[in-house]
């Protein structure tokens, strides 16, 4: 029967690094790691695409029937804020969605092609549907999109 050989001190050829060394080292690679993954992620703001100006409401929806539009414009400012019939309040931009709010209401609105946004919401004769395109100034003229 061949007897196993335990380990000897002199086996061991490496040195561990004890005490301030090797918490030093651990830091550093975790600070090189941390600064590696921060520049490898891409940037991202959830206010991505401009859609600041002034809509018309180009038509409503009502249980599915579409009325002529006569409501009041949406303005989205510059500068976050927001102005449907009295309603004031800021909103972001998340995707495909303007999401409106103020200290007790919150709506979201969806974008679509063509400068439009479409507000979903459910009033007094049910779900209501009101689409608003964006004015935009070529040359002096003012025309919907």
């Amino acid at each position: 029967m061949a007897r196993e050989r335990r380990p000897q001190l002199s086996d061991l050829e490496v040195e561990i690094p004890m005490g301030y060394r090797r918490v030093g080292l651990t830091l550093a690679r975790c600070v090189a790691t941390a600064a590696l993954v921060l520049f490898l992620t891409p940037q991202s703001k959830a206010q991505t695409v401009d859609v600041s100006g002034r809509y018309q409401c180009a038509q409503a929806k009502v249980r599915g029937k579409v009325i002529p539009c006569k409501a009041a414009p949406l303005i989205l400012k510059n500068d976050g804020r927001f102005e449907l019939r009295g309603w004031v309040g800021s909103y972001l931009v998340n995707g495909e969605w303007v999401e409106l709010s103020d200290s007790l209401i919150k709506a979201r609105a969806k974008i679509e092609p063509g400068h439009k946004i479409v507000l979903r919401y459910y009033g007094k004769h049910g779900l209501v549907e009101m689409t608003y395109e964006r004015r935009v100034a070529e040359m002096g003229k003012t025309a919907l999109s």
